[in-house]
């Protein structure tokens, strides 16, 4: 296996995983927004408050997304696994 070939599968590897995290990651990004938006114009500093709406988008869209990110892990895990026969 030559470097190239390494770099190639470790940049696979990087991209397939920000491909997966990146909806998660937005909704976190949009709910924190919004929640943060509220507490600014409500004067409410409850620390609590961004963490709880946080984690329950998440983990719905983690519900929703589930069987996407499964089948994308799965497909690379395919690839990789047949990529292992070439090399010499």
């Amino acid at each position: 296996m030559s470097i190239g070939d390494a770099t190639n599968l470790l940049r696979g590897g990087i991209l397939e995983t920000l491909i997966i995290a990146a909806p998660l990651l937005l909704v976190g990004l949009v709910v924190g927004l919004v929640i943060s938006i509220i507490q600014a114009t409500t004067s409410i500093q409850e620390q609590t408050l961004t963490f709880v709406p946080k984690i329950a988008a998440i983990l719905g869209a983690l519900m929703l997304l589930g069987p996407w990110i499964l089948t994308s892990l799965r497909e690379f895990t395919i690839r990789l696994f047949s990529q292992i026969s070439t090399i010499p």
